[in-house]
């Protein structure tokens, strides 16, 4: 199976503190993985060094065979990267459909001309209600974003994503902070990508109903070394990842199967 996203001895480190430690890991084109692991595992900053927020001190990325170790993340989301972030990350005072219709903008490296009303501009207009649609956002298609819900900025946020035409999603968390009522509805947003989609994706969560249904294999983190890596009921049955979640294993104690 072809590998779109690799990582090869991955890592950085703070000081003493090694909090990504030389992580390997292939994940295959039209893949769902998630990555789980304790607090302080390593989890997001793993992400930082995938999409170029930190520069590994260790190690090497590589995206399509191509090493991008060192470039920036806004290089990184043209190759088609693209990142979510726990903290939702859109403009608040643009309206929905302005928000993905920017992103296609970007995407199609088209400028607007200022004496030019935007619905002449159809193409991207129809592109980018055509993406709301995937997140189930069409009925806010005028609400300025300050005013969405939590959960409904996750979904525009990967709507902008996904109007950057990423071939790798990396979401982390998306379902942070949201009632247990708005969980329900990201959950069909990312099943309906995964579905109807080519796309790569890495997801970070900790509800492992939401990862067992989703992902095709599960990463584990453990004090920023790879715990364990395989289908979920591997993992599931992993004594060793069973033992990290119980708090069996120290750093002392710590033995990589």
């Amino acid at each position: 199976m072809e590998t779109i996203l690799k990582t090869s001895q991955l890592g950085i480190q703070f000081g003493g503190h090694k909090a990504v430690d030389n992580v390997t890991i292939d994940i295959p084109k039209k893949h769902f993985k998630s990555i789980i692991g304790p607090n302080g595992a390593g989890k997001t900053t793993f992400f930082n060094l995938i999409s170029g927020e930190l520069q590994a001190t260790s190690g090497e990325v590589f995206f399509k065979g191509e090493n991008i170790s060192r470039r920036s993340p806004v290089e990184r989301t043209r190759l088609g990267l693209g990142r979510s972030f726990q903290i939702t990350n859109v403009f608040p005072n643009l309206t929905v459909l302005e928000n993905v219709r920017l992103a296609v903008q970007s995407r199609e490296k088209i400028r607007f001309h200022v004496l030019r009303h935007f619905t002449s501009y159809k193409r991207i207009t129809e592109g980018a209600i055509s993406i709301l649609e995937q997140v189930m956002l069409t009925n806010k298609l005028y609400m300025p974003a300050s005013q969405l819900s939590h959960g409904e900025k996750r979904k525009l946020e990967i709507a902008m994503l996904l109007a950057l035409d990423t071939e790798v999603l990396l979401l982390d968390e998306p379902t942070a902070g949201m009632s247990l009522e708005e969980v329900p509805a990201i959950l069909d947003v990312i099943r309906g990508i995964k579905r109807s989609s080519e796309k790569t994706i890495l997801l970070i969560e900790h509800k492992m109903d939401m990862i067992l249904d989703l992902s095709d294999s599960i990463m584990v983190l453990f004090n920023g070394r790879l715990l364990a890596d395989g289908t979920p009921q591997e993992i599931m049955n992993n004594e060793t990842v069973q033992n990290a979640y119980l708090g069996g294993l120290y750093d002392e104690q710590l033995t990589m199967p």
